[in-house]
């Protein structure tokens, strides 16, 4: 019976693809599937055999504690050397987009009170 390894929602392509290159060299058969069209099914990596499971879940979880470490050593490399993305660089790089976003938010914060006040005159 095929048994569930890891989840691909939120991840990103390059760790997902290390996963799969990890999981091919070791040779433990797996397979893989999306969200389908509209995100809504389980996008995951399962695998065929649930014998290999304790083999795959430990590969993957030291994978996992590396990559944990070397995305906080880049970021911190980042801010040390002032690289590192803030929010005030993203306004900068798309302020028409935040703009739209924020005009947004508070369109739906404002129709949102609105509809609470109006219950009660």
């Amino acid at each position: 019976m095929a048994k569930i390894l890891f989840r691909l929602q939120g991840v990103s392509d390059d760790e997902a693809n290390d996963v799969r290159e990890l999981l091919t060299e070791n040779a433990i058969d797996f397979y893989e599937t999306s969200g389908g069209n509209w995100g809504v099914s389980l996008s995951a990596i399962w695998l065929q055999n649930d014998d290999q499971f304790p083999q795959a879940r430990a590969i993957v979880d030291a994978y996992q504690t590396e990559r944990t470490i070397r995305m906080r050593e880049e970021y911190a490399r980042l801010k040390r050397e002032g690289n590192q993305k803030s929010l005030i660089d993203s306004i900068i790089h798309k302020p028409v987009s935040f703009i739209i976003h924020l005009a947004l938010a508070l369109l739906v914060m404002y129709v949102s009170i609105k509809l609470v006040l109006d219950l009660f005159p």
